[in-house]
């Protein structure tokens, strides 16, 4: 677990992880999370806030990550067009059968080699093969499995059964439209794998769990935050 470190920092770690907190869990603006914090009489400016996320964000995200139990062997593949600096482009994502973000890629192609790229990834970042691999119907997953030998695990074209992929897009969407579109390739592969590591540790179907079991759930997540953000 990698320590923070908050020297030359003019504000405390407490507040500076609560301004990356609230940026990357809720769907707010860099000024947004400016004005929450000056309601609490914290006078920082928008520009502060993002320094903090872009230093402090990819940290946070690998710290959390680390602490993630292992996720479910049975992936659900798929790729959304992203537009940067209008520029069509791709963000390949994958999660489990449990909504868990894996991983993604921003690629400029919708192709073989980059549906061979994410799975590579995966296999490599996931320490493991999957029992089972949910795509649509694009060919390139085709293509892509064969070449690792893992058509026989392949249930391609099943829109109803890739649902949980297609749902866990809606978030990157809101983000993505609150943030008037990505900027570069390279900030919106950060800013998206620092927002996974967040959504996977604080997100919770509520509608499917207890009071009391929700109330664990949210003790357990900032819990594992406390954790990820501790000082050097």
């Amino acid at each position: 677990m990698g320590n923070l470190s908050f020297k030359r920092h003019r504000f405390p770690p407490d507040i500076i992880c609560y301004g990356v907190w609230l940026y990357f869990r809720f769907t707010l603006s860099f000024r947004d999370v400016e004005e929450m914090l000056a309601q609490r009489g914290i006078d920082v400016s928008y520009e502060t806030v993002r320094c903090w996320a872009i230093k402090f964000g990819p940290q946070i995200a690998r710290n959390l990550k680390r602490r993630r139990p292992s996720p479910s062997a049975r992936w659900h593949l798929d790729e959304m067009v992203v537009n940067i600096r209008g520029k069509r482009m791709y963000l390949w994502r994958a999660v489990d059968d449990e909504g868990e973000v894996l991983d993604m890629i921003v690629q400029h192609r919708r192709d073989t080699a980059a549906a061979l790229k994410l799975l590579k990834r995966l296999m490599w970042s996931q320490k493991m093969t999957p029992t089972e691999v949910v795509t649509d119907g694009l060919k390139s997953y085709v293509s892509a499995l064969t070449e690792l030998g893992l058509q026989e695990r392949h249930r391609p074209g099943r829109l109803r059964e890739n649902n949980r992929a297609e749902n866990s897009h809606l978030p990157i969407r809101r983000r993505e439209r609150k943030m008037q579109g990505f900027k570069s390739p390279p900030s919106a592969q950060r800013f998206l794998t620092s927002h996974a590591a967040v959504y996977n540790t604080f997100n919770t179907e509520r509608h499917l769990v207890s009071r009391k079991t929700l109330r664990a759930f949210r003790a357990d997540a900032h819990a594992a935050w406390a954790v990820a953000t501790a000082m050097n």
